[in-house]
């Protein structure tokens, strides 16, 4: 069964194209191969977390904690560094590790104990940002002594050279290809309806122009920035894992009719405590990343980050009822979201603004994916 594809499925890249078209004209600038560079690396930590979030999402669930929570397992990091004199490796191990133990006991909070999702992230919200605020004692902590390099700061501060760009492009370009076409292939093999074989050409084709296009402009100015290669790698494997595994379709049965996927025999809380653990995983990355950009802990670092990861979720199709939402769809949400941050900071615009414009495409979002829904 072939289906048909409509608007809505190219709604987001018309969106998109509109956005980058204003910014091209209003600012000059937008279109540099300097300010895309740092786009990429905004679009890279926002997208990283709402891939997180997606996981969450999925089965029906909300993290309202992510923002606090990757202050507190990078400052615990930044401080086992600059402080604690311990080398870089080790301390991002302990953010890590710390991490996937903070979010597994969450999930075990919600599953076990049956306290809605929305209060056990909403109370962890306030709790990780206190003990941030402890961790690094109001003060300003960078991530490594002024003139000096580590891996925590070269997070942000690497680039690929030339050559490995290309390269990494092309194999990006392959595996969206060979995807694609075993996707298709599995659907069929399952009785699914998939879409047309001219629109899964016309996706890949632009998705491999997009790709290539990243990487001739970025090495225009230094290559392509670290944080985009970790993107790059948290969204393949959240993708293999959502589409290729008994695990994703889980997730998606759970969103779908939690009741159903008990009855069927899916572990219904071993895959939402699973789900929980890798997001604490991504949260630790992404505050990696965001500290390694900025250079320093900070009392407000990752405000607001929880909003933005949501919704990167909810413009790029993901139902906050869960069972629907793909990768691809959030990274074209978190695009937007970057794009938009990035291009008012271009034009100066100030920051009661920006929260104004932010929500409000937030609700157009949502509004349009009911209407269209409804078609």
């Amino acid at each position: 069964m072939t289906r048909t594809s409509s608007i809505r499925d190219f709604s987001i890249a018309l969106a998109l194209l509109g956005i980058c078209g204003f910014f091209a004209v209003a600012e000059p600038n937008f279109l540099g191969s300097r300010n895309l560079s740092l786009l990429m690396t905004e679009l890279s930590i926002t997208a990283t977390l709402a891939m997180g979030m997606l996981l969450v999402i999925l089965p029906g669930h909300i993290d309202l904690s992510v923002g606090s929570g990757l202050a507190l397992l990078s400052g615990i990091a930044t401080v086992l560094t600059t402080k604690a004199g311990l080398p870089a490796p080790v301390g991002l191990g302990i953010g890590l590790a710390a991490g996937l133990l903070i979010w597994w006991g969450k999930g075990v909070l919600i599953v076990k104990e049956r306290i809605p999702a929305f209060i056990v992230t909403l109370a962890g919200l306030l709790v990780y940002r206190g003990l941030f605020w402890l961790v690094i004692q109001n003060q300003t902590v960078p991530v490594v002594a002024g003139g000096q390099t580590n891996v925590y700061s070269l997070i942000s501060t690497f680039y690929l050279p030339p050559m490995a760009g290309y390269a990494l492009g092309i194999g990006v370009v392959a595996v969206l290809a060979v995807a694609t076409v075993l996707g298709r292939r599995q659907r069929r093999a399952n009785g699914f309806e998939t879409e047309s074989g001219e629109t899964a050409f016309m996706k890949v084709f632009i998705a491999a122009q997009a790709v290539m296009l990243f990487v001739i402009v970025t090495n225009q100015f230094r290559g392509i920035p670290l944080p985009a290669v970790i993107f790059g790698m948290v969204a393949l494997g959240v993708y293999l894992l959502t589409q290729h595994t008994a695990f994703g379709r889980y997730l998606y049965a759970i969103g779908g009719n939690p009741e159903a996927a008990l009855v069927s025999g899916v572990p219904v809380g071993k895959v939402v405590i699973g789900a929980f653990a890798m997001m604490g995983a991504i949260v630790a990355v992404t505050g990696f990343m965001i500290t390694s950009y900025t250079g320093n802990s900070t009392t407000d670092i990752g405000e607001w980050m929880e909003l933005d990861a949501v919704a990167a979720c909810v413009i790029g199709g993901v139902s906050l009822r869960g069972g629907r939402g793909t990768v691809l769809g959030v990274l074209a949400g978190a695009l937007i979201m970057a794009t938009l941050l990035n291009g008012m900071t271009l034009m100066s615009v100030s920051p009661e603004y920006k929260l104004v414009v932010r929500g409000s495409v937030l609700l157009a979002a949502v509004w349009m994916d009911v209407r269209l829904g409804r078609q």
